[in-house]
């Protein structure tokens, strides 16, 4: 078949091969960032009051975590409609680089508090990743219209926009709880 969707394309859309996992492809394809971010934090490059609020470990886990969104967000924006003609279908459930983009931001700004030791680090980590597949699946508004955009576009933005409210969700329940 020719559809335009490279084999790159194909490997960065479904999350390096996560997105033909099943069930529930979504939340294999959101699971590279949170391994990322437990990396990150186990090896002393997440956010902690000993590096300070804002100093270069915290600088380094936003800016990866960013920079990983932002690939995988240009990943479906260029290779999205030939996804779509591939897989023949809208938001084909294969197509997991808009998941792995979201989860990002919903593990940006963690805090510092949050760090003080592995178990309150992997609730974090546990509670943004629920959060977000929860906002994935319901769609609160206004997610659940933009899957009406064509291509890429309307592959990414409910997930981004998922990836927000669960951004607020976690930081909401983190600091209440702290």
């Amino acid at each position: 078949m020719n559809s335009g969707l490279s084999r790159t394309g194909r490997t960065l859309l479904t999350s390096f091969g996560l997105g033909r996992l099943r069930p529930a492809s979504g939340t294999w394809g959101s699971l590279p960032p949170v391994a990322l971010s437990a990396g990150l934090i186990m090896v002393g490059l997440g956010p902690c009051e000993a590096c300070g609020v804002f100093g270069p470990a915290w600088w380094l886990y936003h800016l990866l975590l960013l920079g990983v969104c932002a690939v995988f967000c240009l990943v479906c924006v260029r290779w999205g409609d030939a996804a779509e003609a591939a897989f023949g279908e809208k938001d084909p459930g294969s197509v997991t680089a808009d998941e792995t983009a979201g989860m990002c931001l919903a593990l940006l700004f963690p805090p510092v508090a949050s760090m003080a030791s592995p178990f309150a680090s992997a609730g974090l980590l546990v509670s943004a990743f629920v959060a977000f597949r929860l906002m994935d699946i319901v769609k609160p508004w206004p997610a659940n219209g933009l899957q009406r955009i064509a291509g890429g576009w309307g592959i990414l933005l409910d997930d981004l926009i998922a990836g927000l409210y669960a951004l607020a969700a976690v930081q909401i329940v983190w600091r209440a709880l702290l």
